[in-house]
């Protein structure tokens, strides 16, 4: 799967030079009119050169200027149609808005989140990631913050159909229980940003151990993603009331149960078994 150009522009971000992400800021912040200008234009408006631009639009492999105009053209009429779905004219949350306008706003936020990811997730990664569950001993999960929710909701996930999980959000017991990871053990780190040093140091530890490392985060060229032997992408947005935090958990909750989703079709009646017998156990607990 493919995300549209803008969700392209704002993963690549963090890697760009800053010219082109002078570039890239001013064609996320108006893409229509962004879509409009010639090349020499918008070069002129980012105060830089038309190689500058030409870097860009050939980082998202686009083949040339025309089709990153038209690429913007499309994102910007997709994300108006969508916005209007949802009865919102403008997607940014303002300290004047009343309660439904910031009803209306976080759903459509959240909903974007969500299909943003599906639509970008490269499928054939996470397939590699989930036969690595499947055949390891145990997996190890690491977060910080509100990653470590998302965290912590895999690990329970996991445990409740028979796989041995654990998620650390102390970051000294989680580099400790990385470095003596025993082989064919998997290692998930969640990061928004993808920079977030604790985490990136457990990480780093279990590849040094020999496990398969899977980072899930924002962006692609990350720190974190560097350390991995496999990338999953979530795509999320800022908005003024809504930082990164915030706006990553509903994409990684949603990443989460694809990938749990994907372990679980492996073996459905070893899975249907241990749910059966994790829900009876709780059921058990309320007749006292």
């Amino acid at each position: 799967m493919t995300a549209d150009v803008l969700e392209r522009l704002r993963q690549a971000l963090p890697g760009l030079r800053p010219a082109e992400r002078r570039i890239a800021e001013l064609a996320l912040a108006t893409p229509a009119e962004a879509s409009e200008m010639t090349i020499t234009a918008l070069a002129e408006q980012c105060g830089t050169s038309a190689a500058s631009v030409t870097r860009l639009y050939r980082a998202l492999d686009l083949p040339g200027y025309p089709a990153f105009r038209i690429a913007l053209a499309r994102a910007a009429a997709d994300e108006q149609r969508r916005r209007l779905s949802f009865g919102v004219e403008d997607a940014e949350i303002n300290p004047d808005d009343d309660a439904l306008a910031v009803a209306r706003k976080l759903a459509y936020h959240e909903a974007r989140a969500i299909e943003g990811t599906a639509e970008a997730l490269d499928v054939v990664e996470l397939d590699h990631v989930v036969e690595a569950i499947t055949q390891s001993p145990v997996v190890d999960i690491y977060g910080s913050g509100s990653s470590s929710l998302a965290g912590q909701d895999l690990q329970q996930k996991l445990r409740r159909i028979g796989r041995l999980t654990n998620c650390w959000v102390d970051p000294h017991l989680a580099v400790t229980s990385a470095a003596v990871l025993p082989p064919a053990s998997v290692a998930i780190a969640f990061s928004h940003s993808g920079r977030t040093s604790e985490t990136i140091a457990a990480l780093r530890t279990a590849a040094k151990a020999g496990a398969h490392t899977v980072a899930i985060t924002n962006f692609q060229d990350t720190p974190l993603a560097r350390h991995a032997s496999s990338v999953l992408t979530t795509v999320s947005r800022e908005t003024r009331f809504r930082p990164g935090a915030m706006a990553s958990r509903m994409a990684q909750l949603a990443l989460v149960d694809i990938l749990f989703i994907r372990v679980a079709q492996r073996s459905p009646e070893a899975v249907n078994l241990s749910l059966t017998a994790t829900y009876d156990a709780v059921a058990a607990r309320h007749d006292h």
